[in-house]
């Protein structure tokens, strides 16, 4: 399996995207401009210039036409996927850190963190089909907990939005009422910042990585815990595969501590993991720094990391992989 090595990047990744069809992947990174590229051959097609500061977090419409992104820079822009223009931009009074379009992409959830005295915040914007019509306006803003809240992504039917940060609880809100419905017992909880949350393809779960070196799998509806997997690195992204039974885990320590070690002993792989078993299947070596961001193709035959080195390495799966025994 020879990964792509895609450069495109002067900074840290810090997230990626596939569209729903998989043939593009869009990049963000700490260097204000999101890239999309070609998702079998890695080629560069093109970039989303205007922000002005460290993009992190985006989201791709279900039919590929829109792109939201929610940059440091205290906006979140909404895109043209084929022509890279802005349609419209949400200024908020702090850093916006993560997007997500909702089921049907009438909605968008964007997260703006602590900053100056004012707390993290929920936003749920409207957004219209026709960019002209595009408004600024909240349909509803939540109250965040203390510190940043580094995921939020739609639950189930629209109802709820699901987050998880800095304070290490994940949190269920119903989207009408804006009320806190759940949160994740304490004691099988995480210990430390989360810092990544993926839904698995139906929704039905989602799996949280964080920085007490664990991921743990969850019940979107319930927020039941259902398996937990154990590494010895923090982790800084996970994944699922739509495919098989695998989740994916990277990380590292941290940028500052970087140097001081060797590449092989810094433990900046891709750990796979058998998701029913916990075990660890197997890894994919390769970046010169942590891993900030992991995506899996929709038809789970390759996936992409982005790491701090500034590389997007795209993966495609040989056929021995899919051999790999599962239950």
């Amino acid at each position: 399996m020879r990964p792509i090595l895609m450069k495109g990047h002067e900074r840290p990744l810090t997230f990626l995207k596939y569209n729903r069809d998989g043939d593009l992947l869009f990049s963000c990174a700490k260097d204000h401009t999101p890239t999309v590229w070609f998702a079998d051959n890695g080629e560069r097609l093109g970039t989303y210039r205007g922000h002005n500061g460290a993009v992190w977090c985006c989201d791709v419409s279900r039919d590929s036409t829109r792109l939201i992104t929610g940059s440091a820079d205290q906006s979140a822009k909404l895109w043209d996927v084929q022509t890279g223009t802005q349609l419209f931009t949400f200024n908020f009074d702090s850093p916006a850190r993560a997007v997500d379009f909702s089921v049907g992409d009438k909605l968008a959830v964007i997260t703006t963190d602590p900053f100056m005295g004012l707390t993290s915040a929920i936003h749920v914007k409207r957004i219209a089909s026709d960019p002209a019509d595009q408004v600024g306006e909240s349909v509803l803003v939540l109250k965040g907990p203390q510190g940043r809240i580094n995921r939020a992504v739609w639950g189930p039917l629209n109802k709820t939005i699901i987050s998880a940060g800095e304070d290490a609880v994940v949190r269920i809100w119903d989207t009408e009422t804006g009320k806190l419905l759940q949160e994740n017992d304490k004691d099988i909880g995480h210990k430390k910042t989360i810092t990544s949350l993926a839904k698995s393809t139906d929704g039905s779960h989602f799996l949280t990585g964080s920085l007490d070196k664990s991921a743990k799998l969850w019940d979107s509806r319930s927020l039941t815990l259902i398996k937990t997997y154990v590494t010895e690195r923090p982790v800084n992204a996970v994944a699922m595969s739509p495919l098989l039974n695998h989740v994916v885990l990277g990380g590292g320590q941290d940028a500052s501590a970087v140097t001081t070690t060797d590449h092989r002993a810094g433990k900046f792989e891709a750990k796979f993991y058998d998701k029913v078993l916990q075990e660890e299947i197997g890894g994919v070596k390769g970046h010169f720094g942590p891993i900030n961001a992991l995506a899996f193709n929709p038809d789970g035959k390759s996936f992409s990391s982005g790491g701090e080195d500034g590389y997007v390495r795209l993966h495609h799966f040989d056929p021995d992989y899919f051999k790999i025994p599962s239950i």
